[in-house]
């Protein structure tokens, strides 16, 4: 039987079980939450991104779930910097250039400021202008666009797949 774990990755934290980083600066990965051998993440968030990341026993799933072939929808709640006007959601559902490349069109939809659990170091501070929230299926932390507000924390939240046959 297959296992899938629900993680909520921390922020800092590599989605990875070692790191091949200088000894003189350890990093927290995830065998300091998950002790479950033969499990393997099906994707993976940078190390300053937290929230969902599943892990999984089973080859041909992680494969599904990690390989961007097969494009499968995702949802992270972003705070981003300021409120973004109408301008600003069309040029993020549109897609945006970033400095590893363009972004794919995406659903975008101006939401309340998630509530979401503590973080060290704070995503907020009362001196830093207002954060507002978007659902988007965007995975980036800092837009390169003037039109598109700057990301402030990016938390990916859903995974929408289909079951494989055969």
């Amino acid at each position: 039987m297959t296992r899938l774990i629900l993680f909520n990755k921390p922020y800092g934290v590599l989605s990875q079980f070692t790191d091949k980083g200088s000894a003189a600066s350890p990093r927290p990965t995830l065998s300091a939450y998950i002790d479950q051998p033969g499990i393997y993440p099906a994707g993976r968030l940078d190390r300053d991104s937290e929230g969902l990341l599943l892990l999984t026993d089973d080859g041909r799933l992680q494969a599904r779930i990690a390989d961007p072939r097969h494009k499968l929808p995702k949802t992270y709640l972003v705070q981003v910097e300021g409120l973004p006007d109408d301008a600003a959601l069309r040029a993020l559902g549109a897609g945006i250039t970033l400095k590893d490349g363009p972004t794919r069109p995406a659903e975008v939809q101006r939401i309340d400021p998630p509530d979401l659990w503590p973080r060290d170091p704070p995503v907020m501070n009362t001196t830093e202008p207002a954060r507002s929230g978007v659902r988007s299926a965007l995975s980036a932390r800092q837009p390169t666009t003037a039109e598109a507000p700057a990301t402030a924390n990016l938390v990916e939240s859903a995974l929408r797949f289909e079951p494989i046959t055969s």
